[in-house]
């Protein structure tokens, strides 16, 4: 895959700190060739988002630093080596540390569409962080992939934004996580709150898509979001998403990234029914706070007995980010109408995912928590004391841990039990 022909010496200087997109609008070719070729460098920085092409691994630290705002994908393999360092910030402010120089990008490689009939080629799948780094960077080098679909966005690119183009051909698309019967009992709870025409932000995983699974005979349900994966095509296709209804945008869904395989390129290809858009637009709280009805379906590593969220760290190892759930969650807390969404299985393996006291980082405060559901329920958390979101989630919690969990919470919380003593939150030594 790399271009053979290609000298990235030319552009990229020791020092350097490069910058692609994440996920499916990786440059694979441009990317591979810095790798091929990252001895000429000396030692460059290199920033990444969600990894999926597996291209960057460890041993690649002998010429390459690695930093992220995520563990997600591929990267475990580079945080489980101990060479990934991770910028914890809310993902709204990737684009703002850009163009302050705190997270400083001097060269970009993008993944684009093919030109359109004006000459102008399309972000692909992915616009969110990179048009702040388009104007920060000293060197644009560009990656025409002809499998990448023409979408609809807030910006478009010219030639001569570009230093270097190339050109290539190669799938990009990954397939839908396997939905169990699991997470469609999780998708069932969550779609039975649901109602027609809301604007929906859906996090990544087998488990908002299973949400959108269920919600295949609403109507006029809308997408604000930062991503939409398969399941959003889907929703479209069955005439249930039809951005009709939505306070803001009409007529028109919004996200910043497309993840998904084949039936999600087909569906945004020169399609003006879903538009990509900048991070400072899909997670503004100004934005946000104009949309009525709007319901955040977030996933998390674990959830506490209080409500309490870690989306980052599992088993020491860090997978998550802060992203941008908890931005929706306020959001959809304040919405009119809106549903402040957290799905979850109860159990990874042995292991309860309903904790007394999470293993992680809170990346979303217990104040922010409103619905909490497993395949076991439903925990509706709003305006609830510390003993009574205690004894909802210990409903939703898988059968066999809830004894465990019930004297954890006595031990380590203060806990008092059904008694209606309530509950003193004890301060770690």
């Amino acid at each position: 895959m790399p271009h053979a022909d290609l000298d990235l010496a030319r552009y990229i200087r020791p020092g350097d700190t490069v910058l692609w997109g994440q996920a499916g609008a990786e440059p694979q070719s441009l990317v591979a060739a810095l790798v091929a070729q990252r001895q000429a460098f000396a030692r460059i920085r290199v920033f990444l988002g969600i990894g999926q092409s597996g291209l960057i691994q460890p041993e690649h630290v002998d010429a390459m630093d690695f930093v992220a705002y995520c563990g997600s994908g591929t990267n475990r393999s580079l945080t489980d080596a101990g060479v990934l360092d991770i910028v914890p910030c809310h993902y709204l402010e990737l684009p703002q540390l850009v163009r302050d120089g705190a997270l400083r990008v001097d060269v970009l490689m993008l993944q684009v569409s093919p030109a359109d009939a004006s000459g102008r080629h399309s972000f692909g799948l992915a616009m969110e962080y990179l048009p702040a780094a388009l104007a920060s960077a000293r060197v644009v080098i560009g990656e025409i992939n002809d499998q990448v679909p023409l979408t609809n966005g807030a910006c478009s690119l010219a030639r001569e934004d570009f230093d270097l183009l190339v050109h290539a051909s190669y799938a990009v698309g990954r397939s839908a996580p396997a939905l169990g019967a699991r997470e469609r009992a999780i998708g069932a709870f969550a779609a039975s709150l649901i109602g027609d025409g809301a604007t929906l932000q859906i996090g990544l995983g087998a488990v908002p898509d299973a949400v959108l699974g269920a919600l295949m005979d609403r109507r006029d349900l809308g997408l604000h979001s930062g991503a939409a994966t398969d399941g959003v095509a889907a929703l479209a296709q069955s005439g249930a998403l039809t951005n009709a209804r939505k306070s803001i945008d009409t007529g028109v869904g919004v996200a910043g990234l497309l993840i998904g395989s084949e039936q999600l390129h087909r569906y945004v290809d020169r399609n003006p029914s879903l538009r990509l858009c900048k991070t400072e637009y899909t997670h503004d709280p100004a934005v946000l706070s104009a949309i009525k009805n709007l319901v955040a379906i977030n996933s998390a590593i674990e959830v506490d007995l209080t409500g309490q969220i870690n989306a980052e760290v599992a088993s020491g190892s860090y997978v998550g980010a802060v992203g941008g759930a908890g931005a929706f969650l306020q959001a959809a807390r304040r919405s009119h109408g809106g549903l402040p969404i957290v799905a979850l299985p109860a159990c990874a393996g042995p292991h309860s995912r309903i904790v007394a006291r999470l293993s992680g980082p809170v990346s979303t405060a217990r104040c922010d928590a409103g619905f909490v559901i497993t395949e076991h329920g439903i925990a509706d958390l709003r305006g609830r004391s510390l003993a009574e979101r205690v004894r909802r989630m210990l409903d939703i919690a898988a059968p066999e841990h809830r004894e465990r969990l019930a004297r954890e919470a006595h031990e380590t919380l203060r806990y008092m039990g059904p008694d209606g003593q309530g509950l003193l939150l004890r301060q770690p030594k």
